[in-house]
């Protein structure tokens, strides 16, 4: 179970680490247009930059205090804010009829329930 764990950490740091990342650094146009990160287009660039540095956070915060046993009930909590994300990042491409996107977003909905809840199972 602990190897399905630190995969499914691993999977959701790549995709938040990533997706943050090109939000720290692209413009709202290169995000829409070029990287397929529709859900940003009208938002202001500092909050599309504030949020990409949060799930570059999120992508540190998901894997390092497990790993270091160091507050280690910060990787159940990031996966806990990383779900409460994806209903929101569900939602708006649901909106936007991109069905494709709403079942990447449920599908890291479901893994960070499931990190979320063995990890802190693993706590108590």
């Amino acid at each position: 179970m602990n190897t399905i764990l630190w995969s499914c950490q691993a999977l959701l740091a790549l995709l938040f680490g990533y997706s943050g990342f090109c939000k720290s650094i692209y413009s709202e146009r290169v995000l829409v247009e070029k990287k397929g990160q529709t859900g940003v287009a009208g938002l202001p660039g500092a909050f599309i930059r504030f949020i990409g540095i949060s799930e570059m956070l999120g992508a540190v915060g998901i894997i390092l205090p497990w790993l270091l046993g160091v507050a280690a009930v910060l990787t159940p909590l990031t996966a806990i804010c990383f779900a409460v994300i994806m209903v929101f990042a569900a939602r708006i491409h649901y909106r936007l009829h991109e069905p494709k996107n709403v079942v990447t977003n449920l599908i890291a909905l479901v893994i960070s329930i499931f990190i979320a809840y063995f990890r802190l199972a693993e706590l108590s």
